[in-house]
């Protein structure tokens, strides 16, 4: 009897213990079934579609409805579809379950790795959407998103291009005319920052304002981009 007894408290601990991430949370398995962008995706749920919505970060447009194909969104993507699709995943639901969209909202594992931080380190997305109480992994992610700036890698790659409500191409622009074609631009240090034609990060600025000349700019409180 006393075997019989043992024998079922261990393989109760091994059940819950195959539960259990390597940050010791708990999960429940899904199938990817298709990766929508950098941080969403579709699985197969015990038998049910499901969308999901990765927590805390996000990730540079590449299917957005009113706006444009974002630097390093197909990079992210691309990097979700070689990572997660067609794969077994472990979904660690956020607190509060879903988004008003409707879509789950979780940490994804996979292979012991969470592939949110997986996307700050590489430079793909940034840390976003902070809303209680779906904030368990906030510090971490932050710290992980310093040593990427710190490293210029993926999005801080590019010279004011994230900002505190998005990435630059979220930002509404003015266009260049004949005369003047120095683009002017605010980044989210309150940075007033110029971009000149031959400019390394010209092409991908959205200007808030134009000036005709450096002097111009100079004048109005800007400095020429480091690059």
């Amino acid at each position: 009897m006393k075997n019989i007894t043992f024998l079922l408290i261990l393989l109760f601990f091994m059940s819950a213990c195959a539960t259990e991430t390597g940050q010791n949370s708990k999960t429940i398995s899904a199938e990817v079934t298709k990766v929508v962008d950098g941080d969403t995706i579709k699985v197969s749920l015990d038998g049910k579609a499901e969308t999901v919505r990765l927590l805390l970060v996000d990730t540079p447009e590449t299917k957005h409805p009113s706006k444009p194909v974002q630097p390093f969104g197909p990079e992210a993507s691309s990097f979700a579809e070689e990572t997660l699709e067609g794969e077994e995943i472990d979904l660690e639901i956020g607190i509060s379950e879903r988004d008003k969209y409707g879509r789950l909202l979780a940490y994804v594992w996979i292979d012991e790795k969470m592939f949110n931080e997986m996307l700050l380190e590489k430079g793909l997305a940034r840390v976003a959407y902070i809303y209680q109480p779906n904030v368990k992994y906030l510090e971490d992610f932050q710290s992980l998103q310093r040593t990427a700036q710190k490293e210029g890698v993926g999005i801080w790659s590019i010279e004011d291009y994230v900002r505190e409500d998005g990435f630059q191409g979220e930002a509404p622009s003015v266009q260049p005319n004949e005369e003047c074609k120095i683009k002017g631009n605010i980044n989210s240090k309150g940075e007033k920052i110029y971009h000149v034609q031959d400019g390394a990060y010209y092409d991908i600025t959205k200007a808030e304002e134009m000036f005709c000349s450096e002097e111009d700019a100079k004048a109005a409180g800007f400095r020429p981009s480091s690059r």
